[in-house]
């Protein structure tokens, strides 16, 4: 399939490009940028869109999701996943292995990657688990699930309470140049909390996750990280302390990046009032200090990627009493119209927000993504960043209509996604 896509506004970080033009897709790759376009749009055998007036970019990727296939299928499943994240505008998921087996051998591994190619119409690449069940006693089958194709290990859900463990991880990953993605956590501090430990939670009556619950586990393995040079990367940072601890890490060169979300970004505390499910989420939402300071952290460099750690239940397994509801917001086709306010309140810029969606999270987890050059895979978005509309949860294409958005305001909207130069979604 050829595709001649016309009089786009290109933003291609990775290129530090910003410019009208037109792009000439062939055989799945970027194949030019043509100036003239007129013998192009008479060729039949090439399809056009215009562009005019509407944002061109790296298809997003979502280095932090739930596709929760195997096992969960009531929640997600490979194919929905991958129909969410078309319309939200990513190109690429990067999941998670807390599935039903855990991500934690090749077979899992295997398993999720033929899933993908077969239902999947966007790029999905594997993180595998660090420990064998993610019960954080003893290593996972690292090297083969890495040869089997997983991009980052991670036991997201929970932590690597024991130290030793965490290390021996880091050690056994250096050579294979993929990151330890951390889900920050004490739980014997968190404990039975179920939202962020402060007014709100007294007000509420439920327990409360203290920011100390994060903070402790993010300094430990930043120290482990400095100890073995490893590349870590701190998942879901939502607490002011974590920004101040990456971002004298860094200052220190020690090889550590960090991913926030939309919803740890532009929520407080305050949303659970009401009891309302869909605003629970691990590690819970903040206070408004701790917003300022993530937002401070996505501005100067400190956090390096946006990610919606997209955790789709089930409405059932939602509609039930606060304490007994389990975690999680779904996330990927809210991620852009909810990020573009940070760009309209003047947090970011677009080129920032769009490199914190592509370049760097390709960068994080090491794939050939993320960029519009010549040659490249041709993965790409086209949005509107004026058009408004409201959020209806019950129209998303994920199982999972679990969002505390529902019902707002929001401008930007994805007018096509595309994958290896197919359109995979259009408006």
């Amino acid at each position: 399939m050829k595709l001649l896509i016309k009089s786009g506004r290109i933003i291609d970080p990775s290129r530090n490009i910003d410019r009208v033009e037109n792009i000439l897709i062939e055989e799945g790759k970027i194949s030019s940028y043509p100036a003239e376009t007129k013998k192009l749009e008479k060729d039949k055998k090439i399809n056009l869109i215009d562009a005019s007036g509407k944002t061109v970019s790296p298809g997003f990727i979502d280095m932090h999701v739930h596709l929760r296939e195997p096992g969960y299928e009531h929640k997600e499943t490979i194919r929905t996943g991958c129909e969410a994240g078309a319309a939200g505008g990513f190109t690429s998921l990067v999941c998670m292995p807390n599935t039903n087996p855990i991500n934690d051998n090749a077979s899992v591994t295997e398993y999720i990657l033929l899933k993908a190619r077969k239902e999947g119409i966007v790029n999905v690449f594997p993180i595998g688990a660090i420990t064998k069940g993610e019960k954080g006693e003893s290593l996972a089958q690292i090297g083969e699930m890495f040869e089997a194709g997983c991009v980052g290990i991670s036991d997201d859900g929970m932590p690597v309470m024991n130290s030793k463990v965490m290390r021996h991880a880091m050690e056994y990953v250096r050579p294979f140049n993929i990151p330890v993605i951390s889900h920050a956590e004490d739980k014997n501090l968190s404990g039975n909390g179920v939202m962020n430990e402060g007014f709100f939670s007294n007000k509420l009556g439920l327990g409360g996750i203290p920011n100390a619950s994060e903070e402790v586990i993010v300094a430990r393995d930043i120290t482990l990280a400095e100890l073995t040079g490893v590349h870590l990367h701190i998942a879901h940072v939502s607490t002011a302390g974590s920004v101040r601890l990456i971002r004298e890490a860094k200052a220190r060169g020690i090889r550590v990046t960090a991913e926030a979300t939309p919803h740890h970004v532009m929520l407080t505390d305050e949303a659970v009032l009401g009891y309302d499910t869909n605003a629970k989420v691990n590690p819970p939402i903040r206070t408004a200090e701790d917003v300022e300071f993530i937002r401070d952290g996505l501005k100067d460099g400190t956090i390096d990627a946006i990610a919606t750690d997209h955790a789709p239940h089930s409405e059932d397994e939602k509609k039930v009493e606060f304490d007994l509801a389990p975690f999680g917001i779904s996330g990927l086709e809210t991620a852009l119209p909810i990020s573009l306010k940070l760009v309209t309140e003047g947090v970011l810029t677009l080129n920032q927000l769009i490199e914190k969606l592509t370049f760097n999270p390709a960068q994080i987890v090491n794939i050939d993504r993320g960029t519009l050059m010549v040659g490249a895979k041709a993965d790409l978005v086209i949005f509107d960043t004026e058009k408004a509309f409201t959020v209806d949860r019950m129209k998303f294409r994920s199982k999972g209509k679990n969002s505390p958005f529902h019902g707002w305001k929001l401008t930007g909207h994805v007018e096509y996604t595309i994958v290896g130069g197919e359109i995979v979604y259009s408006a």
